[in-house]
């Protein structure tokens, strides 16, 4: 049977998987459903910024059995890369110049998968900001208010998933880029432990190991099957984790059992929390405790200024080597023209760092790490806001801004994202949850961290929250159900 637009968006990923197996909708439907999708809301909220051609896209017969055979999936223009297909980075500094000769480790374990991947999702450029507004594509709006972001840097692929062009989509995140976009959108973001799953072959530790694949959601079963599908080491890469007890799907529906949870609306550079946000927090804290949990106030102790001298200089360090290696690649000389304000005063930054300043990071990071573990023997989890607020306006993080500098843009960046950095650094897996709305209706996203290599527990609990504080009933204006 074809699907119409709102029966296509109703199923997350699993659900239309299912669809497949039992022969009620073919994988070509779908696509063709989901292209249907993009074609009717994409110009409104600019989420999808080049389509993958059918040629590439479809499922192998091999994956027949797989958990998203035949499932539509979108990939962030960003990291991954896939054969065939051109990666711009957002910047028009790459723009036209790479088309990938193979498939990443991680591209492969989505294509295993059974995932239809038919396009690239919008991303500021190289990465680094809290919005989506590249000068190469424009700003991606956000579904529920389109005056405002829809968050960065996987904003496309928050803006798609919420919109429902798509039930999953593909991001990373080096600061906060899968949980900022999902909490801006309304949809969940789960960043996993750092070394769950791969960034190969291209890198082995993407920014100091702060970088992190993995997708945004619309339910906690399809972030959990998904990790199941691609988590674990690839070959070659530096360090392997322990993998999980059983299978992450598994985890939905368990009983989390009694927690000990704190919660914390302290985050870095003394930020102001928005106070919408402040009391969706403690109604989110208090609802906790009416399920059982320990809940009590309390946040790591650390050393912010080692942390932000450590975190500037792996950003600047990162970005300034990246844009060489596209340099040399394609001969382009990096420039105004070419560059984003922002983008360029981090590469002057970086180009400037000696290999001291490298060891320093590394001393600052480890003592922070140090720092922050003995938290998580104390607490289970840690709840804090997502984003110091909702959504922000479009154009407040704007990254041809050329009076912030390197400084000016990393203080607006993590004074408006306070909560999500730090956990980049110490690698512990944090999931951001659309638990709560502000007055005019825009999400507000509740960040979950748990100590090193525990998904298994925040999934448990998403779980547990996702039913008890449903978000699958709230849409957003722009949706494809709507259409």
């Amino acid at each position: 049977m074809a699907l119409t637009l709102d029966e296509y968006a109703a199923q997350d990923g699993l659900g239309l998987a299912a669809l497949v197996r039992s022969g009620d909708v073919s994988a070509a439907e779908l696509a063709a459903t989901a292209q249907r999708a993009i074609a009717a809301l994409n110009p409104t909220i600019n989420a999808v910024i080049g389509e993958v051609p059918a040629a590439l896209h479809a499922p192998a017969a091999e994956t027949e059995a797989a958990s998203f055979h035949g499932v539509p999936f979108l990939i962030k223009d960003l990291v991954m890369h896939a054969e065939g297909v051109a990666c711009d980075m957002g910047s028009r500094f790459v723009h036209g110049s790479f088309v990938s000769p193979h498939d990443t480790e991680l591209m492969r374990r989505f294509k295993a998968a059974g995932l239809m991947t038919l396009g690239r999702t919008n991303t500021p450029e190289m990465g680094f900001s809290i919005s989506t507004e590249p000068v190469l594509y424009g700003p991606t709006r956000n579904p529920w208010d389109l005056t405002r972001s829809a968050g960065g840097s996987s904003g496309g692929s928050a803006a798609a998933v919420a919109a429902g062009l798509v039930p999953v989509a593909h991001a990373n995140d080096g600061g906060g880029s899968i949980r900022i976009p999902a909490a801006c959108c309304g949809v969940v973001g789960l960043k996993p432990t750092r070394g769950r799953t791969p960034t190969g072959p291209e890198f082995g530790q993407p920014l100091k190991g702060m970088g992190i694949e993995h997708v945004v959601t619309r339910t906690v079963r399809d972030c959990a099957a998904l990790l199941d599908a691609v988590q674990g080491p690839g070959v070659g890469d530096p360090f392997e984790i322990p993998p999980p007890a059983r299978p992450y799907l598994q985890e939905v529906g368990v009983e989390p059992g009694r927690l000990r949870i704190a919660f914390s609306l302290a985050g870095v550079m003394q930020a102001k929390i928005d106070p919408e946000m402040r009391d969706a927090l403690l109604q989110v804290a208090k609802h906790l405790e009416q399920l059982g949990h320990h809940v009590e106030e309390a946040s790591p102790v650390f050393d912010e200024a080692q942390f932000h001298t450590a975190n500037l200089t792996y950003w600047c360090g990162f970005l300034a080597a990246g844009i060489l290696g596209v340099g040399q690649f394609n001969g382009r000389t990096p420039s105004s023209e070419l560059l984003e304000a922002t983008t360029l005063a981090c590469y002057e930054r970086g180009l400037a760092l000696t290999l001291v300043d490298g060891e320093i990071a590394d001393a600052f990071t480890n003592m922070v790490c140090r720092s922050v573990a003995p938290f998580f023997r104390q607490y289970d989890v840690l709840l804090t806001p997502t984003m110091a607020a909702a959504a922000l306006p479009l154009g407040f993080a704007n990254g041809d801004d050329a009076s912030l500098g390197a400084q000016g843009w990393y203080d607006r960046l993590f004074r408006h994202a306070p909560f999500t950095a730090l956990y980049n650094m110490t690698g512990q897996p944090a999931i951001s949850l659309p638990l709560c709305s502000d007055r005019e209706g825009r999400p507000l996203g509740m960040q979950f961290v748990a100590r090193f290599g525990a998904e298994d527990l925040l999934i448990r609990l998403a779980a547990q929250l996702e039913q008890s504080m449903p978000w699958k009933q709230r849409r957003p204006g722009v949706y494809v159900g709507a259409v």
